[in-house]
């Protein structure tokens, strides 16, 4: 089975700093993997290279081709990418948000067709947002927009997505749920790599995690085997270790 992204020692300069320094990955359908390290750590940077954004040296592949290659709508009919904190700044709903995810389909919010509509619906009953999607997206709280911004994501309908901390600024529940939403996509014979500072939620969802620091990766594997306290500590500078509490992980420091 071909993979979905496949990044074969990449590296990135910015300006006089090394970003990124051969780093190796490849993504099949059916996984959930897990970015973590420090601020600076290269988690971003990867993601922006492995999507053509930025250049890189090395070899990549996204869905076969090179992303760099790729127009805009050729590179979102393989990956549906959520940047850190993603802005809408026009005043429209919560569906017509959602909507904008069928753009690489040739759709809009004013023309969808019924295919078009069935996936925007999808992705907002998957989202919890069926009471909001008239709301304007100036009109509801900072976790209700980025559970519209990954709906958006998800009626995109690409077998990747590439998610960069969707957790962040989420209460636990609703951290939870944006948990199952990910297991939802990679059962549906999808892919899924996100970025996070959480080191428990990564633990909990991801089949495989990447530590990363300095743009290099440290360790990669399932979280048990690959987060070990020597591990830990390379990354973040401080002793640590992964506990497991029922069908959960927490991370501790100290």
């Amino acid at each position: 089975m071909s993979a979905l992204l496949e990044l074969d020692k990449i590296s990135v300069k910015l300006r006089a700093t090394h970003a990124l320094n051969g780093v190796s990955l490849r993504v099949q359908r059916g996984e959930i993997i897990a970015l973590l390290g420090p601020n600076g750590a290269g988690k971003t940077t990867l993601m922006r290279a492995a999507l053509g954004l930025i250049p890189a040296a090395g070899a990549r592949a996204l869905g076969g081709a090179d992303p760099a290659k790729l127009t805009n709508r050729e590179r979102a009919l393989r990956v549906a990418y959520l940047p850190q904190r993603p802005q809408s700044i026009w005043p429209i709903s919560v569906e017509a948000l959602v909507a904008l995810g069928r753009f690489a389909h040739g759709a809009a919010p004013d023309r969808l067709g019924a295919e078009d509509q069935e996936a925007v619906d999808a992705a907002i009953e998957a989202c919890g947002l069926n009471t909001l999607r008239a709301r304007g997206m100036d009109e509801i709280s900072g976790g209700e927009k980025a559970r519209a911004h990954l709906a958006r994501a998800l009626a995109q309908h690409a077998p990747l997505l590439m998610l960069d901390e969707p957790s962040a600024g989420l209460d636990p529940a609703q951290a939870l749920a944006v948990a199952e939403i990910l297991r939802a996509h990679a059962a549906k014979n999808g892919a899924v790599v996100f970025s996070t500072h959480d080191i428990g939620l990564a633990a909990s969802v991801a089949r495989r995690v990447v530590l990363m620091h300095e743009g290099r990766v440290l360790t990669e594997g399932e979280p048990e085997k690959a987060l070990t306290r020597d591990a830990l500590e390379a990354a973040y500078g401080r002793p640590g270790r992964l506990e497991r509490i029922g069908e959960s992980y927490v991370a501790l420091f100290r």
